[in-house]
């Protein structure tokens, strides 16, 4: 029972912690181009220099982060399932 109960604690604070890494830095760097925007390459010396823009982050050099735009969809859909409208209330009595 102890091994259940460390596992599930254990499972609830990486949760946690990457739901705070979430919504303090809701961007990280691009994981293709590791924060440059372009790849690299060598020249003919074998020095690095700027090849093309990177095809994930179009050069941004950040991306979003799965946790956040998870949470992104489901404000946004919890935001359009709302209305104020009077006729949203099928039985509302009148007068």
């Amino acid at each position: 029972m102890t091994l259940i109960l460390l596992a599930s604690a254990c499972l609830l604070i990486v949760t946690l912690g990457y739901a705070s890494l979430c919504a303090s830095s809701p961007f990280g760097d691009c994981r293709k181009c590791k924060g440059f925007g372009y790849a690299l390459k060598k020249n003919r010396r074998g020095q690095l220099k700027p090849g093309k823009t990177c095809r994930r982050c179009r050069g941004e050099r950040k991306r979003i982060r799965t946790g956040r735009h998870l949470y992104n969809l489901w404000l946004r859909i919890y935001r359009e399932g709302q209305t104020d409208t009077p006729a949203a209330r099928p039985f509302s009595k009148k007068g």
